[in-house]
């Protein structure tokens, strides 16, 4: 057993969920530690709803999920990883929970007492929206029509459950518990019947009776004082208990509770008959509505616009134990090494989140003095930075989960020379020029107002409250406040600001300062003065002097504003303007700036040295559960930046092959322009590594055509134009499915496909060597490299549910005891072999089973080595990337390829050799007698020129596509 450290070496994301569970991970533990991996980093698996595919919808943060193990299963998974000196990151969700449905007790006890509930103030619910019919009030969108007409169609059913002696009602998988003062409403029915049933002094109807009063006299569900909120919380406890005793005991109250509720239910046939059940509902402290009415009417916070996952309040320290006790006690018992947060930008307060987990994470450590980073345990945080910004130095966090890392390394491989091409084919094919900016501005604005304009109502509301608290703002109306905060937020350039009661940094000032320009340049109105206001209050300016309730008014509007900036920004940017602007989809991913066309090797190194400097433990992602293509497809996207007059030329032909495919929607041809060059780039970086080659393999066409056929329902509906998740437009789906099987029908004479396929085998060889480059660069640059489940392998998902496949374990274990042997020493004769046939994946297999091999025996070198950006000289250095990591006496020098296109010409050959790199070499700024490959076994002596050691590229790259090289 190897003793393992809390910052890992290697993390390995692994999805869980009821077809990959504790059992099964236990099972590829071995794979992975002889792989090289430090820390298996899961997937949330706390309990979430039955059926979650991905556990982020948590309906108990103090148990497991049962459809992914028991206590028993998953400390049999942490066993292993012990066994093996392996250790675990988990995937927490502090800023939403799974509602609806019938499975999370804190909700549905919000939804039985309102107000009073003993967690009404774990849910960011508003008790006072606008709207005087939802005072006091949840609104619960999740009827597939309008309230009336499910009600009268008999699908809203009032229950009693006698063995609990509760009322609900339900709908579908719905339910709602009734109010417990309102069962009178019910129970009083059935008096008389019971009545003449038991006798006027029968003991079980004087019981009855007593519990209709005792049910009655409960406190309301809006009395807020803490003893009357305690005494309802108990007292309906003990009434439903007796109820239910009394059930038990007298079959005859039973039969009358239940004939009352019959009654009450209605009958389809009579609308008049739902009227006492309408009457009952309104009285609930829920209002049920058709889902449609969420975006205008919602009253609690939601995560992004999804109505089944409601915002917690963890800014309440009450909330955090609440949400934290059962995590913190698996780190006390030592079963867990660190944490992933999930989107922490929802929060309240960030940092206040972040330095209070921070504590607790100390106490569990029982080391007030440990901090991450320190060897404690290890925290990041998922954190999408926009641009140049900056993560927050003053956070008690390791770093992010690795968005900026995939872009910055993602954009070595495109080509900066080539935006004005790809802009011009681009433009020229769709028929029109999209500005980038007004796109995403327009998307951001389109977001506002149609998925979230509740959440806008309700900063409206509160800008407007202060507006009028002074006399020199009182004139800014409800109307002016919601134009102006469309167009501030709508322009906001990054996810968030973190303004605070403590403060407003430099940073913060600049963005607010951005946004409210913007929004001033947009706006048409006359009288601009109001964005002055805002600036103001976002600031908290304007609360400098006054009293404390105006100064708690501002902070609250402030943070407020912040939590909603950030689903605007992801909602309008990354899932609707990404796939709307498909100049070179590659570049859009989680994270990605649009305005930014590729990545320098003088940008790449500069980020590399600000990251050992800054957050030296960050982790390093390719390929991600949220990423909208795999590593391995944006590699082979890339190409098109290098080769694009031949790509210009093949996509003008495919669309004239392609054009009787398409059919007429709205009197257009569908799909349009802009999906089919969305669908071509996508072809090009998803197909199959064994190419599809046999047009007999019905079953590899029809699977791969249906991948391709969902992911561009899935992308057309994202971008909102001619259909969307909220208004279908079937016909334009049909056109745009239909299309996808006539290009990707392997039985008719397809010339698409004898045209595509050649040119896609070029593309793939060229990604290929691309794939490995970035492969090599994510571990051993600065940071923490993540591995995303099955991308061992090359890996051609395109964006969920396509990256959450299963993964085929058993095949990838076969396949790296092939590569073992090489492992623990390469020959010549075996690394010629991977390159024969590089498309099998075992090439990279192998790169990252000897990297990470090296990485565990100097582990030092790795996670706390100096990093030496490398003068490259020669024909061809701006192909080549090189540095050194070095720490004490020993370093290591890392050579890779970058745009190799050109280089390659029409040649399918990898690029390696002097015949490619003629005079290129790698200057080193210290002595080096001579530097070992490990990937090839060669050991090569350095030459020495102007005072510099030098490496010739040709001979660092003599046998392998990249070098990893031992310097001494």
């Amino acid at each position: 057993m190897r003793n393992r450290s809390h910052i890992p070496l290697a993390t390995y994301r692994l999805q869980l969920n009821r077809d990959f569970t504790f059992t099964q991970a236990t099972e590829v533990v071995p794979y992975l530690s002889a792989l090289g991996i430090s820390h298996c980093y899961i997937s949330p698996c706390l309990k979430a709803r039955p059926g979650s595919m991905h556990g982020y919808d948590i309906v108990d943060h103090n148990s497991f999920n049962p459809e992914i193990g028991s206590t028993e299963d998953f400390d049999r998974f942490v066993s292993a990883l012990h066994d093996h000196g392996m250790g675990l990151i988990l995937d927490i969700v502090p800023n939403h929970m799974g509602v609806m449905g019938s499975d999370n007790a804190w909700w549905l006890d919000v939804l039985e007492n309102g107000e009073s509930s003993i967690y009404a103030s774990f849910f960011d619910i508003d008790w006072q929206p606008l709207k005087d019919e939802l005072h006091g009030k949840v609104l619960v969108p999740v009827l597939h029509d309008h309230y009336g007409t499910v009600l009268e169609s008999g699908e809203l059913k009032l229950n009693f459950h006698p063995a609990r002696g509760e009322f609900d009602i339900t709908y579908r998988e719905h339910r709602f518990p009734l109010d417990p003062k309102e069962y009178p409403r019910v129970l009083e029915h059935c008096e008389t019947k019971a009545t003449e049933m038991l006798g006027e002094q029968n003991p079980e109807l004087l019981e009855f009776q007593s519990l209709v009063t005792a049910f009655r006299h409960l406190p309301g569900k809006r009395e807020l004082g803490s003893d009357r909120v305690a005494e309802r919380s108990r007292d309906k406890e003990i009434n439903k208990h007796r109820l239910a005793e009394l059930c038990a005991r007298s079959p005859e109250i039973t039969a009358c509770i239940l004939r009352a509720v019959d009654s009450i239910n209605g009958n389809p046939s009579d609308s008049a008959s739902f009227e006492e059940l309408h009457e009952l509902i309104k009285a609930q402290a829920f209002r049920l509505a058709n889902w449609r009415v969420a975006s205008d009417d919602i009253n609690y916070r939601r995560f992004f616009d999804t109505n089944d996952l409601a915002g917690i309040n963890m800014e309440s320290e009450k909330v955090f134990d609440a949400t934290h006790r059962f995590v913190l006690s698996l780190m006390t018992e030592d079963k867990v090494d660190g944490l992933r947060i999930d989107h922490p930008d929802g929060l309240y307060d960030p940092a206040q989140y972040f330095e209070r987990l921070n504590r607790n994470i100390a106490i569990v450590a029982n080391n007030a003095e440990s901090l991450p980073g320190n060897g404690s345990h290890y925290v990041i945080i998922e954190k999408i930075l926009s641009g140049s910004e900056r993560l927050r130095a003053e956070w008690p966090v390791n770093g992010t989960t690795g968005y900026d890392f995939a872009n910055l390394v993602n954009g070595l491989f495109v080509d900066p020379a080539a935006v004005m091409r790809l802009e011009r084919i681009y433009r020229n094919f769709i028929g029109e020029e999209i500005d980038f900016e007004n796109l995403a501005y327009r998307s951001r604005k389109l977001i506002i107002q149609v998925a979230l304009a509740s959440e806008l109502s309700v900063l409206a509301n509160c800008l407007t409250r202060i507006a009028l608290s002074r006399r020199q703002t009182c004139d800014f109306t409800l109307n002016s406040s919601r134009e102006a905060l469309t167009e501030v937020v709508a322009s906001f350039p990054v996810y968030r600001t973190y303004v605070s009661s403590a403060g407003v940094s430099e940073e913060d000032a600049r963005y607010i300062g951005l946004a409210i320009a913007w929004a001033k340049w947009r706006s048409p109105a006359a009288d601009n003065s109001i964005f002055d206001f805002i600036s103001d209050v976002l600031l908290t300016r304007i609360a400098e002097g006054q009293d404390s309730a105006y100064r708690n008014d501002v902070t609250n509007f402030v943070m407020r504003f912040q939590q909603f900036t950030s689903p605007v920004m992801a909602k309008g940017v990354e899932d609707t303007a990404f796939y709307r602007y498909n100049r070179l989809i590659s570049l859009n991913d989680v994270g990605g700036d649009l305005h930014r066309f590729g990545v320098t090797t003088a940008e790449f190194h500069s980020a590399n040295q600000e990251r050992v400097r800054a957050w030296p433990h960050t982790m390093l992602a390719t390929s991600t559960h949220d990423s909208k293509r795999s590593e391995d497809v944006r590699a082979r996207i890339n190409v098109l930046s290098e080769i694009s007059a031949l790509w210009r030329l093949r996509v003008r032909d495919w669309r004239r092959l392609n054009r009787n495919h398409k059919r007429l929607v709205n009197d257009r041809p569908a799909p349009s322009p802009n999906d089919e060059y969305l669908l071509y780039q996508t072809l090009l970086g998803a197909w199959p590594s064994d190419r599809l080659c046999d047009k007999c393999d019905k079953n590899g066409w029809a699977t791969f055509a249906e991948r391709m056929g969902a992911y561009m329902l899935k992308a057309v509906r994202e971008a909102k134009r001619n259909t969307s998740w909220v208004n279908r437009n079937a016909e334009y789906e049909d056109a745009v499915s239909s299309f996808v099987k006539a290009l990707l029908d392997p039985a008719a004479e397809n010339r698409f496909l004898d045209d595509f396929v050649p040119f896609q085998r070029r593309v793939a060889r060229i990604g290929l060597w691309n794939s490995l480059s970035q492969t090599l660069l994510k571990l051993t640059c600065p940071g923490v490299p993540d591995i995303y489940q099955g991308n061992e392998l090359l890996d051609f998902s395109l964006v969920d549910p396509d990256n959450r496949r299963p993964v085929d374990y058993i095949r990838r274990q076969r396949m790296f005891d092939r590569v073992r042997s090489l492992i623990d020493g390469s020959d010549a004769s075996s690394i010629s072999r991977l390159l024969e046939t590089p498309e099998d994946g075992l090439i990279k297999l192998y790169l990252i089973g000897r990297t990470l091999c090296l990485r565990r025996q100097d582990a030092k070198l790795f996670q706390q080595g100096e990093y030496l950006p490398l003068t490259v000289a020669g024909a061809k250095a701006e192909h080549v990337v090189a540095f050194a990591r070095r720490f004490k006496t020993k370093s290591l020098l890392v050579v890779v390829p970058r745009l190799v296109a050109s280089l390659l010409e029409d040649r399918d050959l990898p690029p390696i050799g002097a015949q490619i790199w003629e005079d290129t070499r790698v200057l080193l700024p210290f002595s080096a007698s001579e530097c070992q490959n490990v990937l090839t076994g060669k050991t090569m002596e350095t030459e020495k020129a102007d005072g510099h050691a030098r490496i010739d590229v040709s001979i660092a790259l003599a046998e392998f596509p990249v070098a990893l090289c031992v310097l001494s």
